[in-house]
């Protein structure tokens, strides 16, 4: 008994250390792709960079984030549960902070487009009467 239960931890162990690091690569691959689009979005002036750029710095941490929450599956010590929970409060508070971000970039650009659109109704209705 006491040897199945070893290949049990063994597996269980092994299926978080590999989730965890593949969790892990996946925000590390989103962050680089993010940023080599808008970087890309830069030089060729388009669209919004800024809401582009933080959009993908959010699903990264979003994928980190899931990543330190199964870490937590394997501690074995007081000290690195500190470790690691402070490392998942710093990354929850960049999260918010950026779709925080994000609702205001958003919402700055919606107010643009409707005074966009005013603007050239206005343009529309001045021709008209010429």
């Amino acid at each position: 008994m006491d040897s199945f239960y070893q290949s049990v931890v063994f597996v269980f162990e092994n299926i978080i250390k590999y989730s965890t690091l593949l969790l892990e690569c996946v925000g590390v691959a989103v962050l680089l792709f993010t940023a080599v689009k808008a970087i890309v979005n830069l030089f060729r002036r388009k669209g919004n960079v800024r809401l582009t750029l933080a959009e993908g710095i959010a699903l990264s941490l979003e994928f980190k984030l899931g990543g330190e929450l199964l870490r937590t599956v394997m501690v074995e010590s007081w000290e690195e549960l500190l470790t690691i929970g402070g490392i998942i409060l710093l990354r929850a508070a960049m999260t918010f902070l950026i779709q925080w971000e994000i609702r205001i970039e958003k919402r700055d650009e919606e107010h643009k487009k409707e005074l966009e659109a005013a603007s050239d109704q206005a343009n529309s209705h001045t021709e008209e009467h010429k």
